[in-house]
């Protein structure tokens, strides 16, 4: 059967559609003037790759977001699995706590955040993970959250501890394989975000991009820093395998 066209959608999605493409066309169209030369060129970008310390801090970004995909998986898929088994009545709470990132200003958020890192993190460039992380919850756990509702996860559990496996190779080798649509868009979303952050970076005085004399070399790194992850998640989008379809009658 055709599916109905379902015009509220359409619309809204439309409207999502402009909100977030149009800002990105205006400033790509910045990005590529010649106010020198007149009319439009790859001037700006081509001076961002010549820069000496560009790809220094193109693999810093991406070795620093790696990190933080590791420290955010270590950390959620254990913790949410154990949210949903045990039923707990914490967990209202603490789906409170995951949207804070979200309210609290990143100025108060950086300083806080850091002053509570022991004195050896704080001097090193492995803070940013852990705040990169922090950033990324909101978005990460529900991502999780999803993936885990979709499936029987106390069935799955309870066959693989019967069959003998304790909770580490119960979570790497049921529970992860079985929601590996929703870590994929997990990791996705991670990466993504900790590659483009820029603001707690500055407010913490790590240099993790080119230096932003050329405004519009600056826009023009910005606007790498958003094409950058956007072709990553396709790339892992397309790369996730689809789930299992119900067979046909």
């Amino acid at each position: 059967m055709k599916r109905k066209f379902d015009l509220p959608l359409t619309i809204t999605l439309a409207v999502l559609a402009l909100f977030v493409f149009i800002p990105m066309l205006s400033a790509f169209e910045f990005s590529i003037r010649t106010p020198v030369k007149g009319g439009y060129g790859w001037d700006q970008y081509l001076w961002a790759i010549r820069e000496e310390e560009f790809f220094y801090y193109i693999i810093r970004s991406g070795w620093l977001a790696a990190l933080t995909v590791v420290i955010t998986l270590i950390v959620l898929v254990p913790t949410m699995t154990w949210l949903h088994l045990s039923k707990s009545t914490i967990r209202p709470f603490i789906d409170g706590v995951s949207l804070l990132p979200l309210v609290i200003p990143v100025v108060a958020f950086a300083v806080g955040a850091q002053i509570s890192f022991p004195e050896f993190v704080q001097n090193t460039v492995l803070e940013l993970p852990f705040l990169y992380f922090v950033l990324a919850l909101p978005y990460a756990y529900r991502t999780l959250d999803i993936g885990l509702n979709s499936i029987p996860l106390k069935t799955l559990t309870e066959a693989a501890r019967s069959a003998g496996a304790n909770w580490c190779r119960t979570i790497i080798t049921v529970i992860i394989p079985v929601i590996k649509s929703a870590v994929v868009g997990t990791v996705a979303i991670t990466f993504a975000l900790s590659l483009g952050e820029y603001t707690l970076t500055v407010l913490l005085h790590w240099d993790t991009y080119v230096a932003q004399e050329n405004i519009l070399g600056a826009i023009a790194i910005s606007m790498m820093s958003l094409i950058i992850p956007f072709l990553v998640l396709t790339a892992l989008t397309l790369v996730a395998p689809e789930r299992s379809t119900q067979g046909r009658k």
